[in-house]
């Protein structure tokens, strides 16, 4: 696991739920998330009690090494987690194992039954998704740190999870990548239900409108989230949209009209509030460019949640819409 953007899931977990976070265990020179290296067996011992595949490859698949790995941490006691699209309960071998030993296999990617069609139809509360120009930009990162800084507030804000990573860390969700296509839409409303008390659910965005794979989802969500609010997500200096070199990010007005345009077959009401930077790759000064520039483009303030936390993009959501505090 040597890419960085491959190894989100691990650093989700370790970021925002460090306290369950034993230890790492990676091959070679994979990503390091400053965690203590550990052995399956050795993880086992020191009281661990599940593996989580950490991994969210292009096409959600195992490798054979991956399967290895998965068996070792069975045959040392662990029960074992995956948010991939190819299923640990759907492999023989695997499921057989588990099996053996009395141990559980969690599928974070699979979607419950009985989904609905969406209707748009309005319904109560308020809702924020979070957009990005391309996927793995950080949408998830900026979702969890609004959702931090408005209850830091004393506001009613929960995170609603989409993704394997943030279903993992909030402990529930929809994945709705694995939802089949007609009812994606329908399965963010049930993710989203009324809700009458003031609050905010601060929805995580999937994909891009821009990328050719995954566009179908973000539109989806655009749909069933029915958001009053959208903050849009990027990482500047990324020479091309993930897994497709030649095919260009757009920039970000396009990027933002495009998705209010989509948006408000839902909600007409929808307006942005700010802009998420991950400047993470640049330096101070380029960060700070960057930042600003974005701002001059969008009349929205810009922040790098890492960096610099969401405040002003709070402050902004704050100035446009009364809430509720708890």
């Amino acid at each position: 696991m040597a890419e960085p953007l491959a190894a989100k899931t691990a650093r989700g977990i370790a970021v925002w739920r460090p306290e369950l976070a034993l230890g790492q265990f990676r091959r070679g020179a994979g990503v390091d998330l400053g965690l203590p290296d550990l052995q399956v067996e050795d993880a086992a011992a020191r009281g661990a009690r599940t593996m989580v595949v950490g991994v969210a490859n292009a096409g959600g698949v195992m490798s054979d090494a991956m399967i290895a790995d998965v068996l070792a941490a069975l045959r040392a006691g662990l029960h074992v987690a995956s948010g991939l699209h190819q299923r640990l309960n759907d492999h023989p071998q695997i499921r057989a194992a588990a099996q053996a030993r009395d141990r559980l296999l969690f599928d974070v990617r699979r979607p419950p039954g009985g989904l609905p069609v969406g209707d748009g139809q309005p319904r109560a509360g308020r809702r924020l998704l979070t957009v990005g120009t391309d996927c793995a930009v950080g949408k998830m990162y900026t979702t969890l740190s609004l959702e931090r800084e408005m209850r830091a507030r004393g506001l009613l804000a929960d995170f609603r999870a989409t993704g394997q990573t943030g279903i993992l860390i909030a402990g529930d969700g929809m994945p709705v990548d694995a939802v089949i296509a007609d009812f994606i839409s329908g399965s963010v409303e049930l993710l989203s239900p009324p809700r009458d008390d003031g609050g905010w659910d601060l929805i995580e965005g999937q994909g891009s409108l821009f990328h050719p794979g995954f566009a179908g989802v973000s539109l989806g969500l655009l749909h069933g989230a029915q958001p009053d609010a959208l903050v849009l997500c990027h990482e500047p200096g990324r020479a091309h949209v993930r897994h497709v070199p030649g095919r260009a990010l757009p920039d970000l007005r396009t990027c933002l009209d495009r998705n209010l345009e989509a948006a408000r077959l839902t909600n007409p009401d929808v307006i942005a509030v700010g802009v998420s930077l991950n400047t993470s790759s640049l330096d101070p000064d380029q960060g700070r460019r960057a930042l600003v520039e974005a701002e001059e483009l969008t009349g929205l303030p810009a922040q790098d949640p890492v960096a610099d936390g969401v405040g002003r993009i709070v402050d902004r959501l704050l100035a446009q819409f009364r809430t509720g505090s708890g």
